[in-house]
C-alpha cells in the first residue's frame, strides 16, 4: 500500500478567477506560503474489483471526509488522468483524510489533489524505479484536478503564473501560521463556484481608478515581492490586507452576490487592524475562499502569537503549529 501527504498553502496573492476553467489556468499570478502542519494523507492499494473507488481514511488524528458523488467523481477522475499520464494499469482503491477541516476555506482542495497526484508518482515509482517526473511536472499535472494544489509541491514559498508554478526564494523562510475558526463546516458557495460567479463583478474588469482585477493583482505582487525582498513588513501587511478584502468584494458584488463574512468574522478583522495601527506590529493577515481567518506571524514574534490567540481566538478552535 502507497502512502502519501501534502501540505495545504494559503495564498496572499490570490487566485480567482480563470481564463480557461477547463484546465485551470488563472486570470493573475498568485503566491503563496506553504501550511506544511495542514495536510491530507492519501493511500492507494490494488483493488480486486475492475474499478477505482474511494472511501475515506479512519484514524483519530484525521478529519473524517464524506465527498459527495460530485467530489467522489472529481478526485477519481484525477487519478484516471494520472494513470494514463504515468501509464499505469489495473485497479485501485484510494483513501483520503486531512488532519483540519474541509471545505471550510483551508485550501483542502489544495493538499487532497496535491497528495492524490504524489501518491500516483509514488506507485508508478513502486513498479518502475528508473521512472522520473520532476516536481514542476507533478505540478502541472496537479493543477488539472485543482489549480491552487500545484503551489503545495514548493515551500515555503511558490509562485504561480499562468500555467506553471515553481519555487521563489524570498528571504522570510519561518513564518508561524495561526488560523482563527469562525466556520468549520462546508461552505455554502464552492471556491469553483466562487471562481465562475466573480468575473460577472463590475469589480473584476475595472475599478473606480480604472484598473482591473488581474491588473491590482500583478501590481500587488509585484510590491509584495518587493517588501518581502526589503524586509518592510509593515508593507508586507498592508499589501496582503488590500488584496484579500478586493477578493472578497468581487464576492459580495458578483452574480448574484454572496459572502463568506459573518458579523463575527468583520467585527474580529476590525479589532485586528485597530490593533496592528496602535502597536505597528502584528501577523499578515489573510482569508481565502471562506469565513476563516490566517495569521501569518515572523519566527520571532511568538509572545506576539500567544497574545494574539488570547484576545482574537473564536468559539471554535483549531490549536496554533509552530514551524
Amino acid at each position: 500500500m502507497i502512502e502519501v501527504s501534502a501540505p495545504s498553502n494559503i495564498a496572499l496573492i490570490k487566485y480567482m478567477g480563470k481564463v480557461d476553467s477547463s484546465s485551470n489556468t488563472p486570470t493573475n499570478s498568485s503566491l503563496s506560503y506553504a501550511l506544511e502542519n495542514f495536510r491530507t494523507t492519501v493511500t492507494v492499494e490494488k483493488n480486486t474489483s475492475p474499478i477505482d473507488e474511494w472511501r475515506p481514511l479512519i484514524g483519530n488524528q484525521f478529519h473524517r471526509i464524506e465527498l459527495s458523488s460530485k467530489g467522489k467523481e472529481k478526485f477519481l477522475s484525477h487519478f484516471n488522468l494520472m494513470k494514463k499520464a504515468l501509464g499505469l494499469d489495473g485497479f485501485y482503491k484510494i483513501s483520503s483524510a486531512n488532519n483540519f477541516p474541509s471545505d471550510a476555506g483551508l485550501a483542502s482542495s489544495a493538499s487532497s489533489f496535491a497528495a492524490l497526484t504524489r501518491a500516483a508518482y509514488a506507485l508508478k515509482k513502486s513498479m518502475d524505479v528508473s521512472f522520473e517526473i520532476s516536481d514542476e511536472g507533478l505540478s502541472t499535472l496537479s493543477r488539472q484536478g485543482s489549480g491552487s494544489s500545484c503551489r503545495s509541491f514548493f515551500s515555503p514559498w511558490a509562485i504561480w503564473d499562468e500555467e506553471s508554478a515553481r519555487e521563489i526564494k524570498l528571504p522570510i523562510q519561518k513564518l508561524n501560521h495561526h488560523v482563527f475558526i469562525f466556520e468549520s463546516g462546508v461552505k455554502k458557495v464552492s471556491s469553483s463556484e466562487a471562481h465562475s460567479r466573480v468575473v460577472q463583478s463590475p469589480l473584476f474588469k475595472t475599478d473606480s481608478n480604472g484598473r482591473s482585477r488581474v491588473e491590482r493583482a500583478e501590481k500587488r505582487m509585484s510590491e509584495l515581492l518587493a517588501s518581502f525582498q526589503e524586509h518592510h513588513w509593515t508593507k508586507s501587511y498592508e499589501i496582503c490586507w488590500e488584496e484579500f478584502w478586493d477578493m472578497h468584494e468581487l464576492f459580495h458584488t458578483s452574480t448574484p452576490a454572496f459572502t463568506y463574512l459573518t458579523e463575527e468574522v468583520k467585527q474580529t478583522l476590525k479589532k485586528m487592524q485597530s490593533r496592528w495601527k496602535k502597536e505597528g506590529c502584528g501577523p499578515i493577515i489573510t482569508l481565502d475562499a471562506g469565513a476563516n481567518i490566517h495569521a501569518l506571524f515572523r519566527h520571532e514574534d511568538k509572545d506576539l502569537l500567544q497574545s494574539w490567540q488570547a484576545e482574537f481566538e473564536p468559539r471554535i478552535q483549531l490549536g496554533s503549529k509552530v514551524h
